[in-house]
């Protein structure tokens, strides 16, 4: 080796251990940011991105009958119950009956099982143009409350149920306030049908969202009532029915969990269904709905995502089929622009 080339190789090795780790990190970064980095660059031939379209529907497709089969095969029934629970004599004001006490709210329906439906059933109440991701409403609650109760003070995000008569509430806030009080009763051939309503909320919420020793107070006693009301003497851990309302929906139509069947009906059973027609959805023109629904791996139905992967798959096949007369075409064009 020469003596210049030992000496350079020497002040090289010099220089880059006297580098200062700064500069090395601002070379880096010029680096990334000027995009100047190794990278892998793939040529897109015409051959590969058919192909890539081709693979794609193949896959797409074929998942989406599945998907779209799986969900079809779920036997749902939803009865809409709203207006026909209603007095003929209120069905022109319909807002005077559901806030008169003193007119009876019980209801009975009668559902027909057109297939048959293994337990367990799932029963849901569902409600329609009730906007519960409203600004206001959403942040009309206090999640600190709803684990410490009274230990909690600070409770002015829950305007305008923070107060009653001068005394805290809880739970406080328009959620809880609004909670959700029409029931249900089951009855198949003269026998009641027994309905589970244990752990029909999130095991995460009712753990570590809501107090196991903090209690309903002063709760729904001012002059404008809501929904519906707690039992003072069970700690809110365990009041399924506020956990799971309090969980609020992104979209104005949605379902929640009321409870499950825990036996088989039967093609052509007649399941009288005797309801509570109590909760207010007349004053907005809101809907309420009772759905029973079986399940399978895939949940319960919706047709959307099985449609959706067949909307892509039959889309690339499309594109695909595109691309490939397009490079035929211009193959064909090459060729004879050769020739000549």
């Amino acid at each position: 080796m020469d003596v210049d080339e030992g000496i350079t190789s020497t002040s090289f090795s010099i220089d880059a251990r006297s580098t200062p780790p700064l500069s090395r990190r601002r070379e880096a970064i010029y680096q990334f940011t000027q995009q100047s980095l190794p990278a892998c660059k793939p040529v897109l031939t015409p051959a590969w991105v058919i192909a890539t379209f081709f693979v794609i529907s193949v896959v797409f497709i074929p998942t989406g009958f599945i998907t779209l089969r799986a969900s079809r095969s779920v036997v749902e029934i939803v009865d809409r119950y709203d207006a026909d629970c209603v007095p003929e004599e209120f069905k022109i004001n319909k807002v005077a009956y559901i806030k008169d006490n003193s007119i009876p709210k019980n209801c009975t329906r009668l559902i027909k099982i057109n297939k048959h439906m293994k337990a367990p059933i799932y029963i849901y109440y569902q409600l329609d143009n009730y906007y519960q991701n409203h600004r206001r409403y959403v942040k009309s609650r206090s999640d600190r409350q709803l684990l410490q109760g009274l230990g909690y003070n600070d409770t002015s995000s829950c305007q305008p149920e923070e107060f009653n008569n001068g005394l805290p509430v809880v739970p406080c806030g328009l959620i809880a306030w609004s909670l959700f009080n029409d029931t249900y009763t089951f009855v198949r051939g003269g026998s009641k049908v027994k309905v589970n309503r244990n752990n029909i909320a999130w095991k995460s919420d009712r753990d570590h969202k809501f107090g196991k020793h903090v209690y309903p107070y002063n709760f729904q006693n001012g002059t404008l009532i809501g929904g519906g009301s707690l039992k003072p003497t069970v700690p809110l851990s365990d009041q399924e029915d506020l956990i799971v309302w309090m969980r609020t929906a992104a979209l104005p139509s949605f379902r929640k969990l009321y409870g499950k069947i825990e036996m088989d009906l039967e093609a052509d059973d007649v399941v009288t269904v005797t309801l509570m027609n109590n909760y207010n959805t007349y004053s907005f023109g809101g809907k309420k709905k009772l759905v029973l629904s079986t399940s399978n791996w895939l949940g319960g139905r919706n047709d959307f995502l099985g449609a959706s992967y067949i909307f892509v798959g039959s889309s690339c096949i499309f594109i695909a089929l595109i691309f490939l007369l397009l490079h035929m075409k211009s193959s064909t064009s090459s060729c004879m622009e050769t020739r000549n």
